[in-house]
């Protein structure tokens, strides 16, 4: 097997979605030999309180088990800061987590963003402001100019993130697509959104903050890495330099999946090293 140096985007059973404990995820971080690991529970921000807070009593809630990401992203850091005691010496484990939507409440978002306990964190972009996770949207019934609107809300809302910037990396760049065009076959052209995919890169470059290779679609219907390898060219060629590889792993055994190709695809768009970070500050594993 392909060495896999690190995995810095995963979930443990703290994420309502996944299945393994942060100890089980860790032992088998340390089977595979990696040289640092991240986990990265969610902390979908404008899912901060249970759903009662936004909700009242109604019943047909879509999402309803990921509310409440304030307590369990907590939860989750507390986890990992004593585990990692356990660990030490058999790999290096940073203390991470995803921050998603992270404009949509700004004062938890400061809040989770200055956690002295972490390490690292994702920002991610799961919906747009007023709108479902794009997990739960029919896209077959979307027409093309309605899909092509989501998307354009989805990077000028991802572009306003990252002029915040309170985070390390930015997360799964093309997410929608995993269901646009994995689950529903619908067909997106991506250079309709270069201009502001290149405004997202040159934001983020000049913030010195990076992007992930995200892994997950290899094993998914789509059949790809989020983002491209061409995406992934371009934030290369504007003068990216800080770039981190996660499999999305939401239980054990895909713990590591994908990352060598993943780090095929960094060495096909010019990088050298991967990143991971110590205290949000970057440390480069050549490649």
């Amino acid at each position: 097997m392909e060495k896999i140096l690190l995995d810095m985007h995963t979930h443990s059973s703290f994420s309502p979605d996944a299945d393994d404990s942060i100890e089980a995820m860790y032992e088998r971080a340390v089977s595979l030999g990696l040289k640092a690991y991240a986990i990265t529970d969610h902390c979908d921000i404008n899912y901060w309180y249970p759903t009662e807070h936004y909700f009242g009593d109604k019943e047909d809630v879509l999402d309803k088990e990921m509310y409440g990401s304030g307590k369990y992203c907590t939860d989750s850091i507390n986890e990992q800061s004593v585990l990692r005691e356990k660990l030490q010496g058999r790999l290096e484990i940073l203390v991470g987590a995803e921050i998603g939507q992270p404009l949509q409440d700004i004062e938890h978002a400061e809040q989770l963003a200055a956690d002295p306990r972490l390490d690292f964190l994702i920002g991610s972009h799961h919906m747009n402001a007023g709108v479902a996770d794009f997990y739960y949207l029919d896209y077959s019934k979307m027409t093309d100019e309605e899909i092509r609107s989501l998307l354009e809300d989805c990077f000028a809302q991802t572009l306003d993130m990252c002029r915040w910037g309170k985070f390390e990396v930015l997360g799964h760049l093309t997410y929608p697509l995993r269901y646009i065009c994995g689950e529903y076959g619908r067909t997106v052209d991506m250079s309709c959104y270069e201009d502001m995919i290149r405004e997202i890169f040159c934001t983020l470059i000049s913030n010195g903050k990076g992007i992930e290779i995200n892994t997950s679609g290899l094993r998914q219907k789509y059949g790809r890495t989020f983002p491209e390898l061409d995406t992934v060219k371009l934030y290369r060629e504007l003068g990216g330099e800080i770039i981190t590889l996660g499999s999305d792993a939401h239980r054990v055994n895909d713990l590591g999946c994908g990352i060598a190709e993943g780090a095929e695809l960094a060495k096909a768009a010019g990088f050298d090293r991967v990143a991971y970070f110590r205290k949000h500050e970057p440390v480069f594993l050549k490649l």
